[in-house]
């Protein structure tokens, strides 16, 4: 049941994608219907994890992979609470076809067929698991909108007319949500790490993962500082948020070397 949900969402994810560019080209009706495919494909990967944790008897994502597919769930639900507006669009080019190739990859390396067998208690995983994707899920959306940042304001300096196509926020408001998504995730990747720790004072492993998170919070965590403390804005701003995201993107590797293992 699990496989045959995963073809929609994935063709539906792809068609987003697809539909994006072909807004990003001739802002209009492409852009509608790249909107209802984001909407129908989170549902049916909602209906997909939802299949995935009735057959199991334990966490059913306690794998890289399996850990993958609930990350694109995340990240994609977040894109949803205001990424569909027409002004955002733009923004769907970035996340969609990105969504589209992580579920591919989560996938072929068995993401859908999750065991719900491990080592750790359910409790644990979804706690932790749960906590630190749905942060990492946010700081991925920060680093989209960052990215969309820098590509606007070089447009604007270079008085290139392709920004003018577009009914994209301004620098001000895009800024403004990428420091504001920051601040919202951070303290849900702080609780994770937390029950984490909790855990590793009964066990003495220390693995790459625990580090490359320890890294990325003190990145984020000294970004929010910067930006509402010292008053940080524009380009640093936006490059500091990358910065961290490519320590998210390092994570993701290091579980795939067997964290869950």
């Amino acid at each position: 049941m699990a496989e045959l949900l995963f073809w929609p969402a994935f063709l539906a994810y792809g068609e987003a994608a697809f539909a994006y560019a072909g807004d990003a080209r001739r802002p209009g009706s492409m852009g509608r219907l790249a909107t209802w495919g984001v909407r129908v494909g989170w549902l049916v990967q909602t209906a997909l994890l939802v299949a995935q944790a009735a057959g199991a008897d334990a966490f059913p994502w306690d794998t890289w992979a399996g850990s993958l597919n609930l990350f694109v769930w995340l990240v994609v639900g977040a894109y949803l609470i205001w990424g569909c507006k027409p002004r955002f669009r733009l923004l769907g080019l970035v996340v969609m076809p990105l969504a589209a190739l992580l579920l591919a990859i989560s996938y072929l390396a068995g993401g859908v067929d999750g065991s719900g067998e491990s080592g750790y208690s359910s409790l644990f995983l979804v706690a932790h698991v749960g906590l630190v994707l749905a942060g990492f899920a946010g700081l991925t959306l920060a680093a989209a909108l960052a990215a969309l940042y820098l590509w606007q304001e070089r447009e604007l300096k270079r008085r290139s007319s392709t920004v003018l196509r577009f009914r994209a926020p301004s620098l001000v408001t895009l800024e403004s949500l990428f420091g504001r998504t920051i601040a919202y995730s951070l303290p849900v990747l702080t609780l994770g790490m937390a029950v984490g720790f909790a855990r590793l004072r009964h066990d003495s492993q220390l693995d790459p993962l625990i580090v490359l998170t320890v890294l990325t919070w003190a990145v984020y965590g000294a970004f929010l500082v910067l930006r509402y403390g010292a008053g940080w804005h524009g380009r640093r701003a936006a490059y500091t948020t990358l910065a961290g995201f490519a320590l998210v993107v390092a994570m993701q590797l290091s579980l795939h070397m067997g964290h869950f293992a």
